[in-house]
């Protein structure tokens, strides 16, 4: 599924979503959806471990835990 970034036509916040196909976007500051649509431009994979560990965190704070292993994903998602 492709990442892209949205721009608000009510507040002109610049946003990056993953959506749905059957799913509309909604801007998270005004929660308008009149939005453009732009397909955001891949970036490289960090090569640094600090990097791919500040990656991780920020992920999984966002809920995106595909980037971790089953096992990662369950002990993440258990945490009390």
């Amino acid at each position: 599924m492709p990442l892209y970034d949205y721009v608000c036509r009510n507040c002109n916040l610049r946003f990056e979503t993953l959506v749905r196909a059957n799913s509309l976007a909604s801007c998270p500051r005004c929660s308008g959806n009149a939005l453009d649509k732009e397909v955001s431009a891949p970036s490289a994979p960090p090569r640094n471990k600090a990097l791919i560990t500040a990656a991780r965190s920020q992920a999984a704070r966002e809920g995106h835990l595909s980037n971790y292993s089953v096992a990662e994903r369950v002990q993440l998602l258990h945490r009390p």
